[in-house]
Order: C-alpha cells, then sequence, then structure tokens
C-alpha cells in the first residue's frame, strides 16, 4: 500500500495545483548536486529516462533552478551528493566533478561486497537507534570507503588511492532525487523529494 499511495501521490500532485494558475505547469526530475540555501538555488543532474528504478543521471549541463520566496523550510531540508553512478561489476564509481562541470569515472579495488541488503538490515540499520547507520561510512586512516545503495540492495566496501581522500564527504553520497515543478524556466514552484517520500532509493 506505502507503495501505490506514493504512485498516487506522484501522479495526481501536479494536478492539485494546475488548475486556475495560468499556464500549464511543467516538470523536471534529477538527482541534487548543489545547494545554495542563501539564494534559494538547487542544482541538478537531470535524469534523462525518468525512471525511478533505472535512472540515467548522465544529462549535461546541470540544471539550476530558484526556489520561491515561500517555500517551506521543510522543504528545503535537502541532501547534497555527487555520486551519480555506482557500478559493482565493474567496480567503478560515477561521480559529477562541480569544479570540471564534468563526470568523472573512478576506479576502485573492492574489499567486500554484500547483496540483497534490505534498509532493516543490522548491517546497515541501528537496531538501538532505531536510525540508519552513517553511510556512507568513510575510513581516512585504513582508505576504506563502505557505501549502501538501498536501490540496488548492495553493501559494498572498497580502497582507492590516498589523493581521493582529500575530496568531500558527500562525493561518494547520492543526493536526494528532486522533482520539480514550473512554468518558467529556471524558477521552481514547487519541489518534491521522491528519496524522501521513499519512491526512489540512492
Amino acid at each position: 500500500m506505502h507503495f501505490l499511495h506514493w504512485m498516487i501521490v506522484l501522479v495526481l500532485f501536479p494536478l492539485l495545483f494546475s488548475n486556475g494558475c495560468g499556464g500549464k505547469e511543467k516538470t523536471d526530475q534529477g538527482r541534487l548536486v548543489s545547494f545554495d540555501k542563501t539564494n534559494r538555488t538547487i542544482t541538478l543532474i537531470r535524469d534523462k529516462k525518468a525512471d525511478a528504478l533505472n535512472p540515467d543521471y548522465s544529462y549535461l549541463p546541470p540544471v539550476t533552478y530558484t526556489l520561491a520566496k515561500d517555500f517551506m523550510e521543510k522543504d528545503l531540508e535537502l541532501k547534497v551528493g555527487l555520486r551519480m553512478k555506482l557500478d559493482t561489476i565493474k567496480n567503478q564509481i560515477i561521480i559529477y566533478d562541480p569544479d570540471l562541470q564534468a563526470f568523472r569515472t573512478i576506479k576502485y579495488n573492492p574489499l567486500d561486497k554484500k547483496e540483497n541488503i534490505a534498509i532493516e538490515n543490522p548491517l546497515v540499520f541501528d537496531t538501538e537507534t532505531k536510525k540508519p547507520k552513517i553511510n556512507p561510512l568513510i575510513d581516512r586512516p585504513k582508505k576504506m570507503i563502505t557505501i549502501y545503495s538501498r536501490r540496488q540492495r548492495i553493501l559494498t566496501t572498497f580502497t582507492l588511492p590516498e589523493k581521493y581522500f582529500n575530496l568531500p564527504a558527500h562525493t561518494w553520497d547520492a543526493g536526494d532525487d528532486i522533482r520539480i515543478f514550473y512554468k518558467e524556466e529556471g524558477k521552481a514552484l514547487r519541489l518534491l523529494n521522491i528519496t524522501r517520500i521513499g519512491f526512489v532509493r540512492d
């Protein structure tokens, strides 16, 4: 029922606000790579497929939207991340590099991989605090990173050369998937955090 509930929300949400507003609303969707709360701008890597189960974050250049002034604070609790794809077959991660304004493919040396890991599994969920464990987990002294992908249901640990550990922690994290509703290019009327409602997993 939870999945069906949010499917209905995703379909009906734009319709609830489209009548009587003057002009047809459009939607855009992508992974959040930058959020400037002061200037109220967000930057997304657009999902070329718009497929929640099999996304394709390979659209460049990134798209930036200015948020309307009436956004509530709860709508602005957003997670930024630069990880676009975790490929445990090729042992590589694709990240977005904001300095280069381009994607980078980083090869890693795998140490461990566990599949079919549900979000309630004790490996990724703290049963005492009832909260997810730290993800990604970065161990700089050992040059190791552990990532859990909820969508792929994979928990993997790998090593990287030392130079990569100078990158910010959110490099290895997946940003929230955001659906934007707009009429004028670059100006968001509303947003829907699809990751938060549990429809899209990182």
